[in-house]
Order: C-alpha cells, then structure tokens, then sequence
C-alpha cells in the first residue's frame, strides 16, 4: 500500500483532495537535520482527488465553486486482505439494506408518519457497515446519526430503526425518542448515539478500559464527523485513549461538508488523518466508497486494540451525498461535486466488483440477493407502520431506572484492583487563617 511520508518541520508545499497548497515553517539556519522527525501516515487509496472549495460572491448572493479536476475515471476496489467470498457479500448485503432502508423513511417522512426529522448515510454505507463489521461480537460500538448500517450490522433490525423514527411503542425506547438516539448495553455492545458531537469518544475510551480492569484488551469503535472532530471533547477523549494505551478505533468521516461548511474552510491540514501525529498514534487513510478499504484498515486497527497497543485514527473520504438533514435541500453544494462522486458510488462500485470483476456473484444471483432485501424491508416497514404509538400514560415511565429494571455487573470478569488496608491519612490544612 501507499504511504505518506510526513517530515516535520521540513519546508514542503502541498495540495490536495481538501484543496489549498500550505507551507510548513522551514527549520532555522544552520539547524541539525537529525532534529528532523518523520511520520508514515498509511493510505490505503487507488485515487487521490486533487481538488477544492472556494467561496465566491456576487453582490448579495455567496455561492461555492469547485476548482480542479472533476474528469478522473473510477478507480478500482482495492482487493481485501482478509475477507472471504462470503464476507464480502454480506456486507453488500447490508449496505444494500442500508440505502433502502433510508430510502423508505425518506417515503414515511414525506407520508407524515416520523417524528421529527430523518438524517442520511446516502454515500456512506460502505463505511458504516464495512468497519462495523470488523468487530467481535463482545465488542462495543457507539455510532453517530448517519451510521444506521452499523446498527443493522450490530443486529438490530431494519423495523426496529424505522419504529424509532415513528416513535413506536415497540422501538428500542418505547417511543421515548426518536431517529438514531437509542443502543443497547445488554446484549449488543452499542452505545447510544450522543447529540453532542465528539463525546462519544471518552465514553468508548472509558469502555474500554472498563474492559481492560476486567482482565480484557478489546476494540471499541466510534465515528466523529469533519465538523465535529474540530471540538474540543474529541481532543480530550483521543488524548486520554493515546496516554492509556486504549483500543479506540476512531472513524473521522470527512464527507466534505459540516453541514453547509466545506471541508476547505474548515481546517487547514491537508488530511485529517495528520491529527494522529499529535496524539502519537497510528492514522490511516482510506477511500470512504471502498469497502475492502474500510475493512482492511479497521481489520488491523481493531487487532492492534486487541493486543493492548492503543487507539488508531481512520479517516475516511467521501461525499455526503444529502444534506445535513431531510430539511436541508444542499443547495450550496456545487453541482459537479454531486457528479463527480455519484459516479463513486460505493454500492455500485461494490456490486461490478463482486459481479464482473471477482464473479462471486452471477447477475441472477445479484438480483436475488436484492430481490430478497426488499422483500424484507417490505415486511419490516408494513410491521413498523401497523405498530402501534405508546400510550400516553406510559410517557413518565423510564426516566429514572426503578427497582430491579436492570442489573449493572461486569461483561468479562471481576474488576482487578488491589484494596488497601490503611485508612486515611489526616492531613493538616493547606491554608491557616487567623
């Protein structure tokens, strides 16, 4: 694979798939060049998009422009170390499941049967459930709102999700909430979403250390976006996972867009995945529509947890093909971006490799393999919209965990610590006042 060379702080121009060439302060004269550090960043990608975003105005009207070249042919799926014929197509299985999954609640939305609002992974799919898939099943995961297909991945069903948007009685809180705010701590390892963005990371940071007082080194997985990786939990909470040797992978997704902010006027690094430099930390990119990507990189990040060698940064590029939300229209992307990366589409492209490329599907196959997702999704969509809503009295229930409602106790053995025998030290007063 190809990997980027990071010297520091060596004079170097750079531009690339974010745009903006920048320069790097040169050493001072006369100074040693072995007080020059170098750092590999690992890319996994077959392309290397080599343009950018700028903000134009014209009179009272602000639009952006996209530069550079648009006119690159597809680039291959890069082959997969490590997954098997088998393992290949059921995760085309889910991101087929996935998208229309998505899909049909944009139809229920438009039918008046959601509560409140739908948020999209259109684009994504390849990322949600490539690198969810990488987990054991006692591992943990924490997914943000456009990671629905980790969620199916991790067992829940496509009826399940969709009951949550409707708030249904039988959704995973009881109607209490609604779109991707609910997990399941029990029997799935997943950790419900967290609306402010970044602090998902200490809390899986804290699992898995849990895990580690309890005798265990485990992967823990979750997802910040290009906008919210520029807060300040997410420092916090990668910063304590690096200093303690924690088996975080985290997955930045940089689909180009915090909400209507572009990427290119976001932060100035070229790649995010140059972050990892700070906390002294692997970070790897891959192409975010390259499922085989995802997988190898969250594969090796995930075993690297597993032997007590700490978190890894993943940054996966790709394009936010919606808006934020089903009430954003996107109409401040730029048309030729849209374009350019639809013809990425990482189920198409994941399908010719599967059916023309590998043959590990026939086109009868293929069309079986969909014709089935449908008829599932049908079924689970009739279930979810014939369900019933929760009844009004049931809205205090819940709130407060009541007598026997759950038992809290260790998932892989009894907590190693040693217990003193000497009670507190009395201390005098730091400060006398007279």
């Amino acid at each position: 694979m190809a990997k980027k060379k990071r010297t520091l702080p060596k004079a170097a121009v750079r531009t690339g798939s974010n745009g903006r060439g920048h320069r790097a302060p040169a050493p001072p004269a006369g100074k040693a060049t072995a007080a020059q550090r170098t750092y590999t960043i690992l890319d996994y990608r077959l392309e290397n998009p080599n343009f950018n975003l700028r903000q134009v105005r014209t009179g009272d009207e602000v639009r952006y422009e996209v530069q550079g070249d648009l006119s690159a042919p597809v680039p291959p799926i890069r082959e997969s170390k490590y997954l098997s014929k088998q393992q290949c197509i059921e995760i085309y299985r889910w991101m087929l499941l996935n998208r229309k999954m998505e899909t049909a609640l944009e139809n229920l939305y438009k039918q008046g049967k959601v509560i409140g609002g739908v948020y999209f992974g259109l684009g994504q799919e390849a990322c949600s459930c490539a690198s969810a898939y990488a987990l054991k099943p006692d591992e943990w995961l924490g997914p943000m709102i456009r990671n629905q297909g980790s969620l199916l991945v991790r067992g829940f069903s496509a009826r399940d999700i969709m009951m949550q948007y409707m708030a249904k009685a039988g959704s995973p809180t009881k109607g209490r909430d609604a779109s991707s705010h609910f997990g399941d701590i029990e029997r799935r390892n997943v950790v419900a979403p967290i609306s402010t963005l970044g602090d998902l990371i200490p809390v899986l940071a804290g699992v898995a250390l849990g895990a580690r007082l309890q005798g265990r080194n485990i992967a823990v997985m979750t997802y910040i976006g290009d906008g919210g990786q520029s807060t300040g939990v997410t420092y916090e909470g990668l910063n304590f996972a690096a200093v303690q040797d924690l088996g975080l992978v985290l997955f930045v997704e940089n689909n180009l867009w915090g909400y209507s902010t572009p990427a290119d006027m976001q932060f100035r690094v070229k790649d995010l995945a140059e972050r990892a430099i700070a906390y002294g930390i692997p970070g790897v990119i891959v192409d975010g529509t390259d499922a085989c990507q995802v997988y190898d990189a969250a594969h090796e990040a995930c075993e690297r947890a597993r032997r007590g060698e700490g978190p890894t940064l993943i940054e996966a590029k790709m394009m936010r093909m919606k808006g934020h939300a089903i009430h954003d229209a996107a109409e401040y992307v730029p048309k030729p971006l849209f374009e350019y990366w639809r013809k990425r589409d990482c189920i198409a492209r994941f399908e010719t490799f599967l059916v023309n490329v590998k043959k590990w599907l026939s086109r009868e196959e293929n069309l079986k393999l969909i014709e089935d997702v449908d008829r599932e999704l049908e079924a689970d969509r009739d279930f979810a919209v014939a369900s019933p809503m929760p009844e009004p009295e049931s809205a205090a229930g819940g709130v407060y965990c009541e007598a026997g409602c759950h038992e809290i106790k260790p998932k892989y053995g009894m907590p190693k610590a040693k217990m003193g025998t000497a009670g507190p030290k009395r201390t005098e007063a730091a400060v006398h006042l007279k």
